[in-house]
């Protein structure tokens, strides 16, 4: 390993708990590993113990749920330490065993119930709850109170599941939490806690839920068992249902920095033996999910505050992906352990990677959220966008091919990357033509802004690992159809992407998407950009933060209303960055004409003219699809996928090339 990494790999400990490095697998929602009687199915077993494998010194589970009849949770959409518990036992002791044989421990995230913020697709049938009969964050549904006995129940099926885990050797458990605005966060924060009883009121009387929790667990499973807690020192909530953005002056109307402190010390006595770090909130979720516009260690000062405050070790994520920036946070005195979340998605082997000085070989995550949070959301499923084996490796595992054939790809996008990768791995010999001076396709002008460095990121990782697997690759090889003819192949992959759609538009500045964000073409000081959805609003707002005045005109009501972010997080984030960053907005209207002046456009049947120095075109792609039309009775082994076969994402790029080329 690399000498200023060393740091990461030594020896440290939770109580009396020790860890064999300073790296922990964060907690994500374990949807769809789950069986139906609350116990861990296979993928959710093989799934954790990848993570162990590849050199996680300590594995968190996503959250578990230890109650599931004062809030019903629809099982079985998550594991359950009480619903079944001799399942629960029985199948997370195979688990645990397995996790243990690679000398990593793992602790059970339990968690008392969703309150105000249960995602809508998961809630039951019963109104959510709360501790007051506050408003719900998605639904324009008022909550039910819980009441005193139904809390004194949690507290104790809180006792019930860590037992449960013990038995089944879980190495601690991780209350979920005084943190992000969930059940236990609720009742800590006082304009959710209306309460006038023993649980609300005073900091600790709102506190009091989380205290009889550690005390139950600590009675029922002994002192020296380790309960940790997912904590937010402070929510960025500047309303109901809205949130602050980074550096926006606002009042905080959640648990503000002066609060979390208190309540920090408050709940460090109660006995919790260690703080799971983050900020923020379900109304400004954007914090605890923090996609690409956020920056990089956006914890690192909110853990070095808790360092500080307590004397309990500090757990820290928040894109933490960066070793530099984890190394330099130990060392500074920000955090004891370091957390990965949607890094050991996409790339289960990070930390092992890190101890043998292969850093080039982690395959980076894009904080894009389409496969974790955003697929949580809308299909109660985890994966990864860049990692098509997350959480299905055993039915997702490569298998060498029976009979190895030579593979011509035509297209160094994600899509053609990903299939060269898998055909060698599978034991192929892929060749790799490429149009283009370098790797990457769409990645590469989609990856300009700062915040998407991880794109170019991915497009380099690609072309690293082809390079480690022997790939041929021909770069600056546009392949006619005639030319793909005269090669010897025994089967072809067309990969062939996609085009920006233009407007046949005369008379001013028409720029492409794709030529601003490669440097082929200047915007000017004033530009107008056609089209609301990812890529429009993405180039707007990087071209804004260079100092462009930017319009963006599109012909929907809102933005990003087709094609935008899957998860919310991303979506609701940028959209609130447009207005902060001074780019103005016209939606409902469409563009008629360019001229030397700038553009032309019609809203609610009238025509005005907006003034810019270019009009830069995000209306969307189009399939580059001839060669397969050409070729489709002539090849007999013929493949399209990515782009080429339907204009998509990244995500969709990777997982049908991976499909695809695993099937070859």
């Amino acid at each position: 390993m690399k000498q200023e990494h060393k740091i990461l790999f030594e020896e440290t400990g939770v109580g009396k708990m020790d860890m064999k490095n300073r790296f922990a697998m964060a907690p994500m929602g374990p949807l769809g590993l789950g069986d139906a009687d609350g116990g861990f199915n296979q993928r959710g077993i093989d799934y954790y113990t990848e993570r162990a494998k590849g050199g996680t010194g300590l594995i968190i589970t996503g959250v578990t749920f230890v109650d599931n009849e004062v809030e019903e949770h629809g099982m079985p959409n998550c594991p359950s330490p009480t619903y079944n518990p001799v399942q629960f036992v029985r199948t997370a002791r195979e688990m645990t065993e397995r996790i243990h044989a690679y000398g990593s421990k793992i602790w059970l995230q339990m968690s008392g119930g969703f309150g105000r913020v249960t995602i809508p697709t998961n809630l039951g049938e019963y109104p959510p709850v709360a501790p007051s009969p506050i408003m719900h964050r998605w639904l324009d549904k008022v909550c039910r109170e819980l009441t005193v006995e139904e809390i004194h129940k949690i507290v104790k099926s809180f006792g019930d599941g860590a037992f449960n885990a013990k038995r089944a050797g879980f190495d601690g458990v991780e209350i979920h939490a005084v943190h992000e605005g969930y059940l236990l966060d609720q009742f800590a924060i006082a304009i959710f806690n209306q309460r006038t009883d023993e649980y609300g009121g005073s900091l600790e009387n709102r506190l009091r839920f989380a205290r009889e929790v550690v005390e139950e667990i600590k009675r029922r499973c002994g002192k020296d068992f380790v309960v940790a807690l997912r904590y937010s020192p402070k929510s960025f909530m500047k309303d109901w249902r809205v949130g602050a953005l980074p550096g926006e002056e606002f009042v905080e109307m959640g648990r503000d920095l002066p609060e979390g402190i208190e309540a920090a010390k408050l709940l460090v006595s109660y006995g919790y033996d260690c703080l799971d770090v983050d900020v923020g909130c379900y109304d400004a979720w954007w914090w605890n999910h923090p996609p690409m516009y956020q920056k990089k260690g956006l914890y690192i000062e909110y853990g070095k505050l808790m360092k500080e405050t307590v004397d309990v070790p500090i757990i820290l994520a928040g894109r933490m992906d960066n070793p530099d920036m984890a190394a330099k946070a130990v060392e500074d005195g920000a955090c004891d352990i370091v957390s990965l979340g949607r890094p050991l998605l996409a790339d289960p082997d990070y930390v092992n990677k890190l101890r043998a000085g292969k850093v080039e070989s982690i395959r980076p995550c894009l904080s894009c959220q389409e496969g974790c949070m955003g697929r949580i959301q809308e299909y109660s499923a985890l994966a990864c966008a860049v990692n098509p084996a997350a959480c299905r490796e055993r039915a997702a595992r490569l298998v060498p091919a029976a009979k190895p054939k030579k593979v011509l790809i035509i297209g160094g996008g994600p899509a053609g990357c990903e299939a060269a990768r898998v055909l060698a791995l599978r034991g192929h010999t892929p060749v790799l033509c490429e149009a283009g001076s370098e790797l990457g396709g769409n990645l590469i002008p989609g990856g300009a802004p700062d915040f998407k460095e991880d794109d170019i990121a991915l497009a380099k990782w690609y072309a690293h690992t082809l390079n480690e697997l022997g790939v041929e690759v021909r770069l600056n090889t546009r392949m006619t159809a005639e030319e793909i003819k005269k090669e010897s192949f025994d089967a072809l992959v067309l990969a062939t992407g996609s085009r920006p759609r233009m407007l046949p538009l005369e008379g001013g500045n028409l720029l492409a998407a794709e030529d601003v964000l490669l440097g082929k073409a200047d915007p000017g000081k004033k530009t107008v950009v056609v089209g609301g959805g990812l890529v429009g609003c993405e180039t707007a707002l990087w071209l804004a933060q260079k100092g462009v005045e930017v319009t963006i005109v599109e012909a929907l009501e809102k933005l990003l209303a087709v094609n935008g972010p899957l998860c919310h997080a991303n979506s609701e984030m940028l959209e609130a960055l447009i207005p902060f960053n001074g780019i103005e907005t016209v939606c409902g209207a469409s563009l008629k004409g360019v001229d030397a002046a700038g553009a032309v456009v019609e809203k609610d049947g009238k025509e005005e003219h907006i003034d810019a120095d270019s009009v830069i075109l995000c209306i969307g792609y189009k399939s580059e699809n001839g060669l397969y039309q050409q070729l489709q009775g002539d090849v007999a082994e013929l493949y399209q996928i990515g782009d080429a076969n339907r204009v998509s994402n990244i995500m969709y790029a990777i997982w049908d090339a991976y499909e695809v080329a695993g099937s070859i």
